[in-house]
């Protein structure tokens, strides 16, 4: 079994989406462990509307492909819309992250994901989910590489939010 990381983010209907998306991983896959919700700004987006974010890790056998097809099966059938411009409004954003040690492209999919060291919203949830757990290819921790990270322009704090009725997220 391989540890899986993956990025969820809404900014439709946040909190329904972001629920239903750990429902599905929780009914899916052993081991599911969670980060707090973030709320963040959109970075590239022209509709303002700000994102909850948050990372899942969890143990899977399944294949890179099969990964990448059921995050995709999952957010369309939550109304994510097939050839949607990038930086539009989103109902739900699943994006896999690492796959165990894995580096390189494995069935059309580069690991690690480049928005790891890229975007705050991504790294900082990461960095308190697997502190000591290193970035495959670097061999440099989540924490260390949060502890370097400049953020820019780049906003999120943590909100509060519940689910499978425990609070998973609280502010500062």
């Amino acid at each position: 079994m391989a540890l899986v990381t993956v990025s969820i983010g809404s900014n439709i209907e946040r909190e329904h989406h972001v629920r239903v998306c750990l429902d599905a991983l929780a009914a899916s896959f052993e081991g599911l462990r969670v980060s707090r919700v973030f709320e963040s700004e959109p970075v590239g987006f022209e509709d303002g509307r700000n994102f909850y974010n948050l990372v899942a890790a969890f143990e899977s056998d399944a294949s890179v492909g099969e990964l990448q097809a059921w995050c995709k099966r999952l957010e369309f059938a939550n109304g994510r819309r097939e050839g949607s411009p990038k930086f539009s409004p989103r109902t739900l954003d699943v994006d896999l992250l690492t796959v165990g040690e894995l580096t390189g492209e494995h069935d059309g999919v580069s690991l690690p994901r480049g928005e790891i060291t890229h975007h705050a919203f991504v790294l900082q949830p990461l960095a308190e989910l697997l502190p000591e757990a290193r970035l495959p290819g670097s061999g440099e921790t989540y924490a260390a590489l949060w502890r370097r990270f400049e953020a820019g322009d780049q906003r999120l704090w943590p909100v509060a939010f519940s689910w499978a009725e425990r609070e998973i997220s609280h502010p500062d």
